[in-house]
């Protein structure tokens, strides 16, 4: 199986600029099973990828990419990468970065790299790479870390707490990163909670920013503590939801919203409306829902 790499991949590229070839991704194993209990293959996750491409390169943008690999399928061995590994196509846009303080390779030099384009998604998901993991800064395009352009507040049920207990509370977060002058944009996770994200104008820094999450999430914990714990002791959770404001640290990365998860099912971490976030039986949402989601509204987490 052989998918064109093409000149370019914005939402408003016409299709014949879609599909011009500029390089070969070539696809092996294809049929390989890559999620058993569906018979989702690795030729479907190619397809998946390359439909939701759109809204998942605009997450993607500047933000190098950790990837979780299931080099044969879900239930199999599975390993981060965070690495450029050895035989990246020449065109794979990578940078040497300083690891950043705080971090298991503080201080030392990290070969990071970006998806680009449909055709960095086809290497990506040829690898076996399931989940796209990202931080909250971008890189410019000399080369510097920047300042995060958004928070994130990951919402995580302790049972038998579930989705439905990490959306209530997800409306009371929203109440008060919305008096701070936020538009938090909810994302369920894939896994068994969600996130909310906020964008940012760049001008605190990353630890500025995790106090900030930090100190909102203590804040509210404090007020309801029968539902709401801000500490990461697993003892404390039982039937409460976790609000995790670690992930804003500059070494830690997020589950991209749009990225597949490698759990039994294609679940996806989905960009969802406030209004569904009320449904009594909210679920996560699986490749093919999120694909005929992106077909029919485009990229939630940048629609205005």
């Amino acid at each position: 199986m052989t998918v064109a790499r093409p000149r370019s991949t914005g939402p408003t590229a016409p299709a014949s600029t879609r599909g011009a070839v500029v390089g070969e991704v070539r696809v092996s194993h294809p049929e390989r099973v890559m999620y058993p209990e569906t018979g989702m293959t690795k030729s479907d996750v190619v397809a998946y990828y390359t439909g939701v491409a759109p809204a998942l390169l605009a997450q993607l943008r500047d933000r190098p990419v950790t990837r979780v690999r299931f080099p044969h399928g879900v239930g199999g061995e599975s390993f981060f990468e965070k690495n450029t590994p050895h035989g990246a196509p020449d065109w794979l846009r990578h940078r040497l970065l300083r690891a950043a303080p705080g971090g298991p390779d503080e201080g030392t030099l990290v070969d990071l790299p970006f998806l680009d384009d449909v055709a960095g998604l086809v290497w990506a998901a040829n690898l076996g790479v399931l989940e796209l993991h990202t931080p909250q800064w971008t890189v410019g395009p000399r080369g510097g870390v920047r300042r995060p352009d958004r928070l994130v507040i990951d919402l995580d049920p302790g049972p038998p707490a579930g989705l439905v207990a990490c959306a209530a509370v997800a409306r009371t977060v929203a109440v008060r990163l919305r008096a701070d002058g936020l538009d938090p944009r909810p994302v369920t996770s894939g896994s068994k909670g969600l996130q909310l994200y906020a964008r940012l104008d760049g001008t605190r820094t990353a630890m500025q920013v995790r106090q900030y999450v930090r100190d909102l999430a203590h804040a509210l914990a404090d007020a309801d503590p029968a539902h709401v714990v801000a500490v990461m002791r697993t003892d404390l959770r039982h039937d409460r939801v976790f609000l995790d404001w670690s992930q804003n640290h500059p070494a830690k990365t997020t589950i991209t919203p749009y990225s597949l998860r490698g759990r039994a099912h294609p679940t996806v971490a989905a960009p969802r409306t406030w209004d569904e976030l009320d449904d009594p039986d909210l679920r996560q949402l699986t490749a093919s829902e999120v694909l005929a989601r992106v077909s029919d509204v485009g990229d939630l987490l940048t629609a205005r």
